[in-house]
């Protein structure tokens, strides 16, 4: 018997989704679960959303690409290293094979025709704000991926991205000299003719630069987003994404060798056309290594839908009760305040469904952020005691609007609802909110604090 393709569809998607990893091995649960990470990335591939913001960053690239190099190359020819920019800059473009070199020395002849004294204070500084630009752009793309809608304050984004920009190349050029250094050296050169050392000499050779792309990508993924990013994770999409920018490269080095007709066909603008392609690869790449970091650290968005579903009216008053009630009961029991993400973890829901029941909670004055941000914790912001549920359920069902206008041409539609506050009041009465946290209590093992404790994170 043979099955169609819709039937082998849903096999696939029975076999991804339905099964449950509780009751796998340990290796088979990991390979499950980067099979539905992989399956949510492509699908955010192919919805455009990482595509758009790869071909965005592309523009912006390119634009800001001379004055960025400008002021690395002032900053290391002040440290002396600065003749590793260009070597540095052929290998990235290396893949794009004799056009790489061609577009690797026009850029530096750009760079090295840039001086400070010409430009003058305002030139400068529209210099300094055309690379700070870049750094705002991949910022909000890198937001994007991981739910957060708010930016740094602009003195923390401008501080943060002059130190990225005026320390890292030092770091990054430095180590690659330090490197190059004593690759030449005596030593290393007679450990290389005695075997094994020979070998292993010729394999670090060959991991190193994988290697050092997996510590920038994951350097980029803890410090890029606007919110806190568990290490491991961005080792995570790091790995996967540093693999990825080698296959890329290699695939791509095999498309420039044999594209000698769009060179004919596109003549001088086939160096620009292939290296905007390469820039395009690059930001695909990277900005698919943060997606895997972070649907890595939140599992809970990893659905086989998008997560970003429309709540209805009787889902949002059940889970801003259950936030209610983890929160006090956290605080009965004495232990640190629940972060939005741990919320989540726990309702095993998307941190996006569960921050407007926060909102609400918080504006009545139910609960409150444990320190200076939501990325605290929360706490209740009363004794659970004194929050009755009839109140409770009457401030997540009126959710900041207009709840007491009546219909002067339908009076019997407003007598219903009257009557079901009446009802939910009787049915209530008497009970609080600490009765609720009492009777949701977690199961031993379960607690709150014991998921990736200081990793709590109020954006989703």
């Amino acid at each position: 018997m043979t099955l169609d393709p819709s039937q082998l569809w849903a096999r696939l998607v029975d076999a991804v989704w339905k099964t449950d990893t509780a009751a796998l091995s340990g290796a088979r649960a990991a390979w499950l679960n980067f099979a539905r990470t992989l399956w949510v990335v492509l699908r955010d591939m192919r919805e455009g959303d990482l595509n758009l913001r790869a071909m965005s960053l592309v523009y912006t690239t390119i634009l800001s690409l001379v004055p960025l190099l400008a002021v690395s190359f002032s900053v290391l020819k002040g440290f002396g290293v600065h003749e590793q920019l260009e070597v540095t800059l052929s290998t990235f473009l290396e893949p794009l094979g004799e056009k790489g070199t061609e577009i690797s020395g026009r850029i530096i002849d750009f760079v090295s025709n840039v001086k400070a004294g010409v430009l003058g204070s305002v030139g400068l500084a529209l210099l300094i704000w055309t690379v700070v630009s870049l750094m705002q752009k991949i910022e909000h793309a890198f937001n994007f991926i991981w739910h957060v809608p708010e930016e740094r304050p602009f003195a923390q984004r401008f501080s943060g991205y002059l130190s990225v920009i005026l320390i890292g190349p030092v770091l990054i050029f430095s180590s690659a000299g330090l490197t190059a250094t004593l690759a030449g050296t005596s030593v290393i050169a007679m450990l290389a003719e005695i075997e094994p050392f020979g070998a292993l000499l010729k394999l670090a050779g060959t991991v190193l630069p994988y290697l050092l792309i997996v510590g920038a990508f994951t350097f980029i993924y803890v410090f890029m987003p606007n919110t806190r990013v568990n290490v491991l994770s961005a080792l995570v999409g790091a790995l996967v994404a540093g693999l990825a920018w080698h296959l890329t490269g290699w695939v791509f080095a095999s498309f420039v060798a044999g594209s000698a007709k769009y060179t004919a066909i596109y003549s001088a603008f086939a160096a620009l056309i292939v290296f905007m392609l390469w820039l395009y690869v690059g930001w695909l790449v990277l900005l698919v290594g943060a997606a895997i970091a972070f649907y890595h650290q939140h599992p809970e968005h990893r659905t086989v839908a998008r997560g970003r579903t429309r709540l209805g009216a009787r889902l949002m008053e059940r889970i801003g009760l259950a936030v209610a009630a983890v929160i006090a009961g956290e605080w009965r029991a004495g232990r640190p305040p629940p972060g939005s993400d741990a919320l989540a973890r726990r309702l095993g829901l998307p941190g996006s469904q569960v921050e407007p029941s926060l909102d609400v909670l918080c504006r009545a004055g139910i609960i409150i952020a444990a320190g200076d941000n939501e990325s605290a914790g929360w706490l209740p912001a009363r004794p659970p005691d004194a929050v009755t549920l009839a109140g409770l359920l009457r401030v997540l069902r009126a959710d900041g609007g207009d709840d007491e206008q009546r219909l002067n041409a339908q009076p019997a539609a407003d007598s219903v609802i009257e009557e079901a506050e009446r009802a939910a009041i009787t049915a209530l009465e008497g009970r609080t909110l600490a009765d609720l946290a009492a009777e949701t209590a977690p199961a031993p093992g379960a607690e709150l604090h014991r998921l990736e404790p200081g990793r709590d994170q109020g954006s989703g």
